[in-house]
């Protein structure tokens, strides 16, 4: 027996021998990791601007994981190029639950939507949960002369090419939302991409720009001062925050569905251990009264989810907007 085993590891080149022993002397090592996991703070990337339709709730989530993990959950801001520049930061960081990615619908958008990337949308991460979702809604500027759907589309129909829309950014989901709306109500507007949704709110309100579909939560506020006017939301309800305004089914775009939602993900190849902790907790902040009064005034839906299911969510999104953008004819400007 120990002539055979030296026989066959003498096939081995020195380099490969090492390896090998390195490989062996590794093993369990995710294991012993994860108990001591974490022992420093943990960044949360957000790759939209502060202020925006997903980054509230995750300071809502941050906060109450710090309380849980004994450690301080930072969130960290990377707007810019339909999410992915903050996306490639977290691809490219090392493997061992410290940096994190909220993600969203723009980062299944950005998969198809962008010809080259310099890292995967899907297979360059591992899934934790999906934790929430929201419906967007369908606001014009009060200096509009419209109050419903069918409204401002003969307005734009009189105007091709003429309303200017807002979205927090080429590939943002406030992009492909209006984009989809305009194909399906045979309309022409143009596009007027933001970095990020905070100064595209400001031109909003300010009249630079006249018409967006943002997620709601963001948007509630503004509404119900008047600077706002809300014409349907995106969802497949109305939402409770609105009961008077219908959805855009509802206006005459039967089939109209569309929603923010977050969810968070890690590195490719952080240790199983780790995202199971990671996911333990995720749950225990989502059932917390805390998250649980935010996400409801904000009218954001719960929605934890194993890290197989949010995965597979993950990539059903990615291949339902790959459809609409090939419909839509939808392109980064």
């Amino acid at each position: 027996m120990q002539k055979e085993t030296t026989s066959r590891l003498s096939r081995y080149a020195g380099g490969t021998i090492l390896a090998l022993a390195a490989g062996l002397a590794c093993f369990g090592v995710p294991a012993a990791f994860a108990q001591d996991y974490p022992s420093r703070p943990i960044r949360i990337i957000v790759p939209f601007s502060a202020g925006g339709a997903v980054d509230g709730p995750t300071r809502a989530i941050a906060q109450e994981l710090s309380k849980r993990l004994g450690q301080q959950v930072v969130v960290e801001n990377r707007p810019g190029a339909g999410a992915t520049i903050g996306s490639d930061a977290v691809a490219k960081s090392p493997a061992d639950g410290y940096t994190l990615l909220l993600a969203s619908q723009t980062n299944a958008i950005s998969a198809s939507l962008y010809a080259k990337l310099p890292f995967n949308p899907i297979d360059d991460f591992a899934a934790i949960s999906l934790l929430g979702r929201e419906p967007g809604v369908l606001v014009v500027h009060p200096s509009m002369p419209v109050a419903t759907v069918q409204e401002l589309i003969a307005y734009a129909k009189a105007r091709p090419g003429r309303i200017d829309y807002a979205s927090s950014g080429n590939g943002s989901g406030q992009h492909l939302f209006a984009a989809l709306f305009a194909s399906m109500a045979g309309i022409s507007m143009s596009h007027v991409p933001y970095r990020g949704s905070g100064q595209a709110t400001t031109d909003l309100i300010g009249g630079q720009v006249l018409v967006s579909i943002p997620g709601l939560a963001g948007m509630l506020g503004h509404i119900k001062a008047g600077r706002l006017r809300a014409l349907a939301v995106t969802g497949t309800q109305r939402s409770p925050q609105l009961p008077e305004v219908p959805t855009l089914a509802e206006s005459g775009l039967k089939g109209y569905s569309a929603y923010v939602w977050l969810g968070l993900l890690a590195p490719k190849g952080t240790p199983a251990p780790v995202i199971d902790r990671l996911h333990r907790e995720l749950m225990a902040a989502l059932a917390s009264n805390e998250v649980k009064t935010y996400m409801r005034a904000a009218s954001i839906e719960a929605a934890g989810s194993s890290p197989a299911e949010f995965d597979a969510y993950f990539r059903e999104e990615k291949e339902r907007w790959a459809k609409i953008i090939k419909e839509t004819g939808a392109r980064v400007d």
